[in-house]
């Protein structure tokens, strides 16, 4: 099945203007996946460097056989992209022309049965990006207390059951450690009133975000990452970042809301330049997905993108 990126043709037309005013371009993919995002960039722009970071090391070396053909024009970098700074540095660059951030879990790794993110097939509850470390799933799920896991699941999955999902699984782990995506999956199903599981989809998909999220760091990555990427920004440069949930959403629209208000006193008349935002919004509110995308690509139906260009030093 063909890897289709979410919103690629928009993503490359945000990021183009600021790529066409620069001699020698350079982007940061700040979550290369398979590389469909900058496969697309390089195609359009021969003179066109693409950094591209990830945490999984399985999505490094697939994109990177998909790109071998752009040979030095790619560079890829195995981190978390609240690495980014010191990613580009260690690569001997201090300012970029554009960023790409699209968030959250890639299809390849829900496609891969054995990462334990999927909750309709069975598998080692793992749900970690870089198995290379960190703690599992499983991990937190069999050692959380019991107000962790709850705070885990209201905070990340809005699950409004927490509490009697997570006394079910402190039930089961005094019988015996829990390690199957499925088991997990039954045990939230059977935790929730059957009038409530009639509606919504499958009832496990609160969870499995929340565990997901925690176990990534996912939030904190982004709220640490955010402010380091729009540092490295040239002025010109531009940041366009797709989320797919609520909460990664809720951090980047702050975030460019802060960066694109003035701090001119309201009194005075006019914006002071030490006071004038050093970003403008490239995109009004948040943009969707197409239906005609949405219905070739489901991925898409959930998306949010934002941008924003830094207009002052």
């Amino acid at each position: 099945m063909e890897h289709i990126s979410v919103m690629r043709d928009r993503c490359v037309e945000l990021l183009s203007p600021a790529i066409e005013r620069s001699k020698n371009p350079v982007v940061i993919d700040a979550t290369l996946g398979l590389g469909g995002h900058t496969e697309a960039l390089l195609k359009k722009y021969p003179q066109l460097v693409v950094i591209g970071l990830d945490r999984d090391q399985e999505a490094i070396t697939k994109a990177s056989s998909r790109l071998e053909i752009f040979q030095d024009r790619f560079i890829s970098v195995h981190c978390v992209y609240d690495e980014i700074l010191n990613s580009i540095a260690d690569l001997g660059y201090t300012k970029v022309d554009g960023i790409l951030f699209d968030l959250g879990i890639s299809s390849m790794q829900i496609d891969q049965n054995e990462r334990g993110f999927s909750y309709f097939l069975d598998a080692p509850l793992d749900m970690r990006m870089d198995r290379s470390q960190g703690i599992t799933a499983a991990e937190l799920v069999n050692s959380g207390s019991r107000d962790e896991l709850i705070s885990i699941l209201r905070k990340y999955g809005d699950e409004k059951f927490a509490p009697r999902i997570v006394d079910s699984i402190l039930r089961q782990r005094e019988i015996s450690p829990m390690n199957s995506t499925v088991q997990l999956a039954e045990l939230v199903k059977a935790s929730i009133p059957a009038a409530t599981r009639r509606t919504g989809g499958n009832p496990a998909k609160r969870t499995f975000q929340a565990l997901r999220i925690a176990v990534n760091d996912e939030l904190g990555a982004l709220t640490r990452a955010l402010p380091d990427a729009l540092s490295a920004l040239k002025v010109g440069g531009r940041l366009v970042v797709m989320s797919f949930q609520s909460l990664e959403d809720r951090i980047v629209k702050q975030i460019f809301m802060d960066i694109t208000t003035s701090r001119t006193p309201r009194e005075i008349p006019v914006d002071l330049p030490q006071y004038a935002a050093k970003f403008v919004m490239i995109v009004k509110g948040s943009e969707l997905a197409s239906e005609q995308e949405i219905e070739t690509n489901s991925r898409s139906q959930s998306v949010r993108l934002r941008g924003v260009e830094r207009v002052a030093a």
